[in-house]
């Protein structure tokens, strides 16, 4: 299952309302709940916490891509986020984070989880990209920005 599958208007949001990284993870978890994408709420966000309590998932150029694996669901879930006034989330580089990609995978399925890791990292590549991307007005356009329309 590629990106461009995981991606549609319900679990993209733009703006983001949150100005910490707590808020964000809450906020992002809160996405895929609203779109009917998870069921148990706190389970998800406890694996997201746990997780990012390790090491953080802020890398660099304004990225983060917060991420877990928990039995709480089945396939492969993707929230977009983005903050175009930048959020501290304890990045690589230690600059402020716009562009937020949380995946929660199924623990017993790790293929799917790796792609869609690997496809942000392409993309992540691209700052022309990124920046289309924090410059979007509404979710729509997210969506056709990752779906090349």
């Amino acid at each position: 299952m590629s990106l461009i599958d995981l991606v549609s208007e319900k679990v993209v949001k733009i703006p983001l309302q949150s100005k910490d990284k707590p808020d964000v993870l809450r906020e992002l978890v809160q996405i895929l709940k609203d779109a009917g994408e998870i069921g148990d709420y706190d389970t998800v966000l406890r694996a997201v916490q746990d997780r990012e309590d390790k090491l953080s998932t802020g890398l660099q150029a304004g990225i983060a891509v917060p991420h877990a694996k928990t039995s709480a669901v089945s396939s492969l879930k993707l929230a977009l986020g983005i903050a175009p006034q930048g959020i501290d989330f304890d990045s690589m580089d230690g600059l402020p984070t716009k562009l937020f990609f949380l995946l929660i995978a199924s623990p017993d399925r790790s293929g799917p989880h790796v792609e869609a890791l690997a496809e942000i990292a392409k993309l992540a590549r691209s700052q022309a990209f990124c920046n289309a991307l924090v410059n979007a007005r509404s979710a729509g356009e997210v969506v056709g920005l990752i779906q090349g329309d």
